[in-house]
């Protein structure tokens, strides 16, 4: 089975060599219909603490890292101006 991948905004930067990032969802209400957003926050690994506050990135999940880490960083796709 494949890795599975999320793409989101990073949130927090302070922990060394982790991110948090920020990953929304876009999903009909049950009964309405109606498009709702929710968002779901992921502890990433990153090796070299190359990302920033702001910084779209993609994540895929990984083995666990530690105790609430369970996702690495792929790649960042637009740094934050």
């Amino acid at each position: 089975m494949p890795k599975k991948e999320r793409q989101g905004i990073v949130v927090s930067d302070k922990m060394d060599k982790t991110i948090v990032v920020k990953v929304a969802s876009y999903d009909p209400h049950p009964k309405y219909k109606k498009i709702i957003e929710t968002n779901k926050n992921y502890k990433a690994h990153d090796e070299n603490n190359e990302c920033g506050v702001g910084d779209i990135v993609r994540i895929v999940e990984s083995k666990p890292l530690s105790g609430n880490k369970r996702w690495s960083l792929l790649e960042v796709v637009e740094k934050a101006k």
